[in-house]
């Protein structure tokens, strides 16, 4: 007996969210942010500025995969 995928879970309903997407883009972005802060330039503050940002990154990341698996 062949069994059909099921598709129609709550959590693949989520899943094809445009908004959960919008979430992760802007959270790659901002990552992608801090990395090239991180970078850029020498200095102290720019560098404790970039790790912010870059964990700020990636904390918008993980609550969109959270979003998704929470479901």
């Amino acid at each position: 007996m062949e069994q059909t995928p099921k598709h129609n879970t709550k959590s693949m309903q989520n899943a094809n969210e445009t908004s959960i997407y919008k979430l992760l883009i802007v959270g790659i972005v901002v990552s992608i942010v801090g990395v090239y802060l991180r970078f850029a330039m020498d200095s102290t503050i720019l560098s404790l500025v970039s790790w912010i940002i870059l964990f700020l990154g990636a904390f918008i990341c993980f609550k969109a995969v959270f979003k998704i698996l929470n479901s």
